[in-house]
């Protein structure tokens, strides 16, 4: 049971890490003797030492035959920073329990291994479940090479996304948006169809929690972003997604500091896959999708959605012409429904707020 205690805390430290380390992954560690914690830390920042160095250096002699408690197999490469396993051996540290393999071909099972080989006991497999939750970004990234997408959305109960008018504030309370602000800084990019710039005008930034601002990606097929809007003013340099955008918008676009990606088109649309395999390209491993109902059902029906985050207010707007939360044909048939896995129900003030995954385990 204090095993499960030590290893919940490294869990804990690691949200220290939440939207800074990407595409990196969360990581805590911490270094027990004789039932204390002697030594504690987290990768804070990318580039920035890992959980290991800031635990072992807090613990200094005291590792010495101390149990190292790590939510993520330690490294044993020389990337951006030295191997975490050269400075355990060092420590003398007697054994290490870890949550998940690193599923990096340069580490997977390799840094446990040289672990057992100096003498280290070595244990895999504790709070397994909860790390692999934690880390779904970037075990999902570095498993299947394109961004991890989360489709966020904040609804009536009867679905409804906007009033007839098109009002849409606030349809849920405080707590549903902080909890909204967290899943930004959470993810490294944000998206948002035009149609939602034109109406909205969304800042797109993380407010309510201290966090990084993701970068906003706005799809925008035919080039209609207004030049003055909030997106292409943020700080985090903004990208427009397009595929029939005028070459002479393109330049006035890139002229207030943004990017363009030209891209193939799907029925007139920009192709969903072509997006996410630029994202990886420039290394953006994870995507919240902020947008209306027509880009919800643009990224279902690409089968591109990993996981949905949605509130729902106790509320009901009706009316044929109010906004739906998701778009786009629908389905003919029930039995063609996409049915969520893992679902999970809170209260979040007076709202609820249900999370689920469209797929069973992580790919």
């Amino acid at each position: 049971m204090s095993d499960e205690r030590w290893m919940h805390l490294a869990l804990e430290l690691a949200e220290e890490g939440l939207g800074s380390v990407n595409p990196n992954p969360l990581v805590g560690a911490v270094v027990v003797r004789d039932g204390e914690v002697v030594g504690k830390g987290a990768h804070r920042e990318f580039g920035g030492p890992h959980a290991e160095v800031f635990a072992l250096e807090e613990a200094g002699g005291r590792a010495e035959g101390a149990t190292l408690y790590v939510t993520l197999e330690s490294c044993c490469h020389h990337g951006k920073t030295p191997p975490c396993t050269d400075r355990i051996i060092a420590a003398g540290i007697g054994k290490v329990v870890y949550a998940i393999e690193d599923p990096n071909p340069q580490v997977c099972g390799k840094g446990a291994a040289l672990l057992r080989t100096s003498g280290i006991d070595v244990e895999e497999g504790l709070l397994r479940e909860q790390a692999e939750e934690q880390n779904e970004i970037f075990l999902t990234f570095t498993h299947r090479g394109t961004p991890f997408v989360e489709l966020k959305l904040a609804m009536s109960l009867d679905g409804r996304i906007a009033t007839k008018t098109g009002d849409a504030k606030w349809i849920t309370g405080q707590e549903s948006r902080v909890q909204g602000h967290r899943l930004r800084r959470k993810h490294s990019a944000i998206a948002v169809g035009v149609e939602t710039v034109i109406r909205d005008d969304p800042s797109l930034n993380v407010r309510h929690v201290v966090g990084k601002d993701p970068v906003p990606i706005v799809l925008d097929s035919t080039g209609r972003i207004p030049l003055s809007s909030k997106p292409l003013q943020a700080p985090s340099k903004a990208v427009i997604a397009t595929c029939t955008m005028p070459e002479e918008i393109e330049q006035q676009i890139q002229e207030t500091g943004a990017q363009v990606w030209r891209l193939p088109a799907v029925n007139d649309r920009v192709s969903i896959p072509a997006l996410l395999a630029q994202m990886a390209e420039e290394q953006l491993d994870s995507l919240l999708i902020e947008g209306g109902g027509e880009i919800a059902a643009s990224f279902l029906e690409a089968e591109a959605v990993d996981k949905v985050s949605f509130f729902y207010a106790p509320i009901l707007i009706g009316g044929r012409e109010a906004v739906p939360g998701i778009g786009g044909g629908g389905v003919e048939r029930v039995a063609d429904a996409l049915r969520l896995k893992r679902v999970e129900v809170q209260r979040l003030g007076e709202d609820l707020y249900l999370t689920g995954y469209v797929a069973d385990a992580l790919t």
